[in-house]
């Protein structure tokens, strides 16, 4: 059995070792031999690191490496270049001092490497340098690979934004060099999370050919289903065997947890670390968010005391999708570019011949993890009791025990400190909203109807709960429940799901002050 890469980046180790290798050279030779220029936006953990590997043994002329691989007989060994890889990950960044003395430490040590002397010592002007010296020592254009090119950005994300403009201005100060290098340059290849305007980043690179949302590129990073399957069948047969399952249902449990990236909304892809920290623990969790949940993107959800933009599925064109700006921080397009959202389907509804993209949670791994950290952002209940206190309260609404159910929503709520509580309805549909996510829930909020708008419905198999939430900071939260349960009648929010197939229930769920009552009746 092969080994599993967890965690190798470098292509070289990953093929010495005898590590499981999921083809991505054709993807690879297609790109390299049509252009010069390209950006790809990928979350974290996503293979990105391997693709500036691959590249640059392909540039470098390791043929050896790429035996049984699409490229091997196809690319011409013999022409080699001189690559410079940029990864902001190794390298301090947390103000323009220190990430000024890195990549002139970094150029410097490529300038020892080929014996050539670099006549400045300001970063963008000595990029420029050695560009130029190693086409003249070589004569060969230079390949550069630029890996988390937007690392020093997200990371300054809530700091002053005088640190994060000074950041800015030094990126697009660098960056710009490689406009003016033209002519020195055979192959130019960015990869990051967020894909920042030009304007902000790139001023002057237009010939940079993004393929974040190109069709043809949608595979480049990831698994899909064909490659999990014929290059990991013996991995699968032993979580399989773990898991006291059959092939073909651990296989649709995998897909559950693990698949659901998409970026033209036809091909889905599996996280590739998630996959592969399963199938060396043989156990379904939570592997990629633990590794890098984006606190900002939390910290900002809750400044806004707005979940619904997570929760619903939401359409943005593609415009939109092209470009973030820090400044004004849209929690949607965050969310899409750190991968807690990923696109489902897209289409052109509109004149302007856009295509409109519908995004939505990608996973359960990703389901599950973003709702828990919500929930413990919102309500400061600890994410580690949170599976335990899942498993319960779904029972209890299953079971239609109420009583449970409220004792279980007062123990919830009892975690969040006084000066948390924000006394607005919409406060406690954020957060109950999360919670019943996190139970498993599919969650609408906000239906509307020809009567009226239903607070929240709730469906599971074939369970449809119908929710109407009340609040006021002072008050008697029995009579708040009656409110609820003569809005529902009166209304009859439930009609639309009267089809004869679902089992239908009505609750209320009142909050005076820190007071919680539930009600809950059958159809």
């Amino acid at each position: 059995m092969q080994l599993l890469p967890i965690g190798i980046q470098s292509f070289c180790n990953l093929r010495n070792d005898n590590c499981v290798y999921v083809d991505k050279t054709e993807d690879i030779y297609r790109m390299i031999t049509s252009g010069r220029m390209f950006f790809l936006s990928r979350p974290r953990r996503f293979g990105k690191s391997l693709l500036l590997s691959t590249m640059e043994k392909i540039f470098s002329g390791n043929k050896e490496l790429f035996e049984g691989l699409y490229i091997y007989d196809k690319w011409d060994w013999t022409q080699k270049y001189p690559v410079i890889k940029i990864d902001w990950s190794g390298m301090a960044h947390s103000t323009v001092e220190e990430m000024e003395s890195g990549i002139l430490d970094f150029l410097q040590s490529i300038a020892a490497e080929y014996q050539i002397t670099p006549s400045t010592k300001y970063a963008p002007n000595c990029f420029n340098d050695v560009l130029k010296l190693l086409h003249a020592k070589t004569g060969r254009q230079v390949v550069v690979l630029v890996d988390e090119y937007d690392m020093p950005i997200l990371d300054a994300l809530g700091k002053p934004s005088e640190v994060t403009e000074s950041i800015r201005q030094f990126l697009q100060s660098f960056y710009k060099i490689l406009k003016s290098a033209d002519e020195h340059l055979r192959f130019l290849f960015l990869t990051g999370v967020s894909k920042f305007a030009k304007v902000s980043i790139f001023s002057g690179l237009n010939n940079l050919y993004d393929i974040t949302m190109d069709a043809s590129y949608s595979t480049i990073c990831g698994y899909t289903q064909a490659e999990l399957e014929s290059c990991f069948g013996e991995h699968i047969e032993a979580l399989a065997s773990a898991e006291q399952s059959t092939g073909t249902d651990i296989i649709g449990r995998i897909k559950n947890w693990y698949n659901g990236y998409s970026w033209d909304g036809i091909t889905s892809v599996y996280n590739p670390f998630s996959t592969l920290s399963l199938f060396r623990s043989k156990s379904f969790d939570n592997f990629w968010f633990s590794s890098g949940t984006p606190s900002f993107l939390i910290d900002l959800v809750k400044e806004r005391n707005d979940v619904k933009p997570l929760l619903e599925a939401t359409q943005m064109k593609s415009s939109d999708l092209n470009s973030f700006d820090y400044r004004t921080m849209d929690v949607q397009l965050l969310a899409f570019q750190t991968g807690y959202l990923t696109v489902k389907s897209s289409c052109k509804i509109d004149l302007d011949d856009q295509l409109t993209y519908t995004l939505g949670i990608p996973n359960e791994e990703v389901r599950r993890a973003l709702m828990g950290h919500l929930v413990s952002c919102f309500a400061e209940y600890p994410v580690s009791r949170a599976s335990t206190m899942r498993d319960r309260m779904l029972h209890q609404l299953l079971d239609g025990d109420v009583t449970a159910f409220e004792n279980s929503m007062r123990e919830m709520f009892a975690h969040i400190p006084y000066q948390l509580h924000i006394p607005h309805e919409f406060y406690y549909h954020s957060l109950l909203l999360c919670w019943l996510n996190l139970l498993g829930f599919e969650v609408q909020a906000e239906v509307s109807t020809d009567k009226g708008r239903i607070d929240a419905v709730w469906t599971w198999k074939d369970k449809v709960f119908v929710a109407e939430i009340k609040f006021a900071k002072e008050g008697n939260a029995a009579t708040l429940l009656k409110d609820a349960f003569v809005q529902i009648k009166k209304n009859r929010y439930y009609e639309r799901y009267q089809d004869g197939k679902k089992h239908i229930s009505l609750l209320a769920i009142a909050f005076a002050g820190k007071e919680i009552v539930c009600k809950m009746e059958e159809l």
